[in-house]
């Protein structure tokens, strides 16, 4: 995604919080508790469904092993590979995917960029 692209995800982003009333700290507290729920998650479908293998089973995961999937295929790794060190300058990455490409999303403009 190329720098203008990013400015104007982060300025839409930022205008939508502001509209529904979500501060930063909201969102921070959220993706906390998102992460939390993750480490104990065991297994995890393509959508974000997980199950720490705890209690009944999921009917999402009813419905997958009954079409024939393995369980092993929705185990989560809890090995993550380590984050990278932050640096100053951005990796490039090929965004040629991006779904925003191509809409008003994209196209937006910043209200305003500090300089």
């Amino acid at each position: 995604m190329d720098e203008r692209k990013r400015d104007s995800m982060v300025a839409y982003l930022r205008r939508r919080m502001a509209e529904v009333g979500i501060e930063p700290d909201d969102l921070a507290a959220a993706i906390a508790e998102d992460q939390l729920k993750q480490k104990t998650a065991r297994y995890r479908s393509a959508t974000g469904e997980i199950w720490s293998g705890d209690g009944e089973m999921p009917q999402w995961l009813k419905q997958a092993i009954s079409a024939g999937q393995s369980l092993e295929h929705f185990a989560v790794e809890h090995a993550a590979p380590a984050a990278p060190a932050m640096t100053e300058t951005r990796t490039k990455v090929d965004w040629s995917q991006d779904p925003f490409a191509g809409s008003r999303l994209a196209a937006a403009q910043p209200s305003h960029r500090d300089t």
